[in-house]
């Protein structure tokens, strides 16, 4: 099944973004406007998306959001692997926070 994909560049700017990350990596740095919810989780935290928006998931690299992608567009939702993940964000200079969102620092 071929999964929506956009590269970092692509994602709209009012897009409901998610880190399907851990918890550790998440805590290390993320996009301040993403919603956490690990892959992990998410059958069980189904209702936290919005059903109606379309949402763009983010991970290390793009392989677990991309499973993500392709697991919610067949159980109904609309959903979009970004490309290159938060490594490709991070290679851009991209702003990050970290835990407790105070500005990340590498």
């Amino acid at each position: 099944m071929d999964v929506p994909t956009v590269t970092i560049d692509q994602i709209p700017d009012d897009a409901h973004l998610v880190d399907v990350r851990e918890a550790d990596e998440w805590a290390a740095g993320h996009a301040e406007r993403a919603q956490h919810l690990p892959l992990t989780e998410l059958t069980a935290r189904l209702d936290e998306l919005p059903a109606d928006d379309e949402v763009y998931l983010i991970c290390r690299s793009g392989g677990r959001s991309a499973r993500a992608a392709a697991w919610l567009n067949q159980n109904g939702f609309s959903a979009v692997n970004v490309a290159g993940g938060m490594g490709e964000w991070q290679e851009r200079g991209l702003p990050l926070v970290g835990e407790g969102g105070s500005p990340y620092v590498m």
